[in-house]
């Protein structure tokens, strides 16, 4: 073909249709325009680069490897200009004069047959250069390849229906590509938009990027680079600059991965949990790329929702993405993604948590929320979630927590159950009377303060081999002898008798009333028949329309005074012993963390109040 002259071509009708799904419907951000085309001259960067260690003949040897942008705002023009390998006459018809090469005849052919013309079918077509028309009225390419005896030439179109291709001698190696702006996007002319754009896509491609003559891109791509070599002041200034923080990250995660995918991560935990505090729930924060391209920002499938505070950035070669570079298609193996990433994060949370209890309890203080939401919802992940989770218990000192695996160390040999119990804080389940036969005969107890503690545990059901066990429940068979009974209890006759009277003066308040074989201490507790009462605790707290307090087993201590005085007291003042007996199962499940109606409690403790005073 003869080009010093202008020489006019027709769009293909499929380039037509894609030029209009490009333009109109495929990006959701306009901007992203710039980000392809950067990314192309990387592109034409990277292979030049090759062709040099390779020692191939290559024109114009000595130019710099870098872009140049020029954005001029009163003329309303941009221009892209890389050092990198150019195009060939053919190359130039069938990269952008025909839709052979890019693959688009496939993708228009499968958008044809899709009936829901569904754009996601779009595969890796590589047509990101048709997306200047977005900005652009008018798209002028000067092109020069590298091999030598090359000429350079220059590609001129609207977008609409036609382009031109000629000579234009002089032109060095590689690409430069000159957008007239349209009427509605003249801020593409502005240095200052063009600057933003480029830090928030393009801040790490691998060479200089150039605006107006300073360089933009200034922040290396560390997350490929040996972490070895890598100072712990850069690491900040990186983190700063990603998160968008005033402050130290309160760890650091960069690992590398060949197999079963090549991924670069690098993860940071932050200084502070500003979600804990109420402002709202965490945006996802880890950042997707490809080749050190931004492919998504704050992206919700590449990690759980539960490890949304992480701040950081994963990079993979292997990510199949849309002709817009903006979704991921292949949800299969962005999970894989997803599960060797978060593996090898709770690997290192794990080796922390081990050889740097301090800052795992300070990561703990921080972030435990997320864990436990993982733990109660992962099921992928569960296992290893639950090895995380850290606890008071009754053998804990102030500030000192414990995991299962430590608990499971310090068991008693003839124990064979991880046992638990919830309440509010510390020194109330300490009170608790669900803990003397626990600690008449030295055995743990694991203290849990959230609902979601309880019900990870009844999720989870067993650790190590060992059942996990409320200390609260109905029917539970402590490996010891019973509690120590230095006092005289009830002859089994009274008891009887008495467990007898209170059945039928609680009637329906109780299923059930035995003697207990757990008390040391206080005079009676409560057990629900069914489960633990952290539920039922969690339920009142929540909800103030919940179902009343649900009938439990009442368990009495034949030693206890009071239990003996009511014993006598039902034969002198029968009334007197029905209300006292109704206060005895109130206070039981008070002591429960049970929520009551107090107004039928304070009638009943003034008149036990005047009758004491009498």
């Amino acid at each position: 073909m003869d080009v010093n002259a202008s020489q006019k071509h027709e769009f293909q009708t499929e380039v037509k249709q894609l030029l209009d799904i490009v333009i109109n419907s495929l990006y959701t951000e306009r901007e992203v325009f710039l980000r392809e085309l950067i990314s192309n001259a990387a592109d034409a960067l990277e292979k030049i680069r090759y062709l040099q260690i390779t020692g191939q003949e290559i024109a114009d040897s000595e130019s710099a490897l870098e872009i140049q942008i020029e954005a001029d705002k009163d003329a309303h023009t941009l221009t892209i200009t890389d050092t990198g390998i150019g195009m060939t006459q053919e190359e130039l018809v069938k990269n952008l004069g025909t839709i052979a090469h890019s693959g688009s005849k496939e993708f228009i052919r499968r958008l044809t047959e899709s009936a829901s013309n569904d754009v996601n079918l779009i595969g890796q077509f590589g047509v990101g250069f048709y997306a200047a028309f977005m900005a652009a009225r008018k798209v002028t390419v000067y092109t020069r390849s590298y091999r030598p005896e090359e000429e350079s030439y220059v590609w001129e179109s609207d977008g609409i229906g036609e382009y031109t291709i000629e000579a234009a001698p002089g032109h060095p190696r590689g690409t430069k590509i000159v957008l007239t702006l349209k009427d509605d996007a003249f801020q593409f002319g502005e240095p200052e938009t063009i600057t933003r754009i480029i830090k928030q896509y393009s801040s790490f491609v691998p060479y200089p990027i150039l605006l107006n003559g300073d360089k933009v891109n200034t922040i290396q791509a560390i997350w490929t680079k040996n972490k070895n070599e890598i100072p712990d002041e850069e690491y900040t200034e990186f983190y700063k600059f990603l998160a968008n923080a005033h402050d130290e990250p309160l760890l650091r995660m960069h690992f590398s991965a060949d197999a079963p995918l090549a991924i670069h991560s690098l993860l940071f935990l932050p200084r502070d949990n500003f979600e804990r505090y109420g402002f709202g729930r965490t945006e996802p924060g880890v950042n997707v790329y490809c080749k050190k391209v931004l492919i998504m920002e704050q992206a919700k499938d590449i990690l759980p929702e539960w490890l949304r505070f992480v701040k950081g950035i994963i990079d993979s070669e292997e990510l199949p993405l849309n002709i817009s570079r903006e979704t991921m298609q292949d949800s299969a193996l962005v999970s894989k993604i997803n599960r060797v990433v978060t593996k090898q994060l709770l690997k290192q949370l794990e080796e922390l948590a081990t050889d740097d209890k301090e800052r795992y309890q300070e990561f703990w203080d921080k972030f435990s929320m997320f864990i436990k939401e993982g733990a109660a919802s992962d099921f992928t992940h569960r296992n290893d979630l639950v090895k995380l989770l850290r606890f008071d218990s009754s053998q804990t000192a102030a500030d000192e927590f414990v995991s299962l695996s430590d608990y499971v160390s310090r068991m008693k040999e003839e124990q064979t159950a991880i046992y638990y119990i919830n309440g509010l804080s510390k020194e109330s389940i300490a009170a608790s009377p669900y803990l003397e036969a626990f600690r008449d005969q030295q055995i743990e107890v694991i203290f849990t303060h959230d609902p979601i503690d309880d019900y990870i545990f009844s999720l989870v059901g067993e650790f190590d081999g060992k059942q996990l066990l409320s200390a609260d429940q109905t029917d539970l068979n402590l490996p010891g002898a019973p509690v120590s009974a230095e006092k005289e209890s009830l002859s089994e006759e009274d008891l009887n008798s008495l467990i007898q009277w209170l059945k039928e003066t609680l009637q329906e308040k109780v299923t059930e009333v035995r003697a207990s074989a757990r008390l040391v201490d206080s005079p009676a507790l409560v057990l629900n028949p069914h489960s633990a009462y952290s539920m039922q605790r969690m339920m009142q707290m929540v909800n103030k329309d919940a179902p009343g307090i649900e009938a439990g087993v009442l368990e009495i201590n034949g030693r206890h005074a009071i239990i003996q005085r009511l014993h006598a007291l039902r034969s002198s003042d029968a009334e007197f012993a029905k209300m006292a007996a109704e206060q005895l199962l109130e206070n039981a499940q008070i002591a429960a963390g049970l929520i009551l109606d107090p107004r039928g409690m304070v009638h009943r403790l003034n008149a036990i109040l005047e009758k004491a005073l009498s």
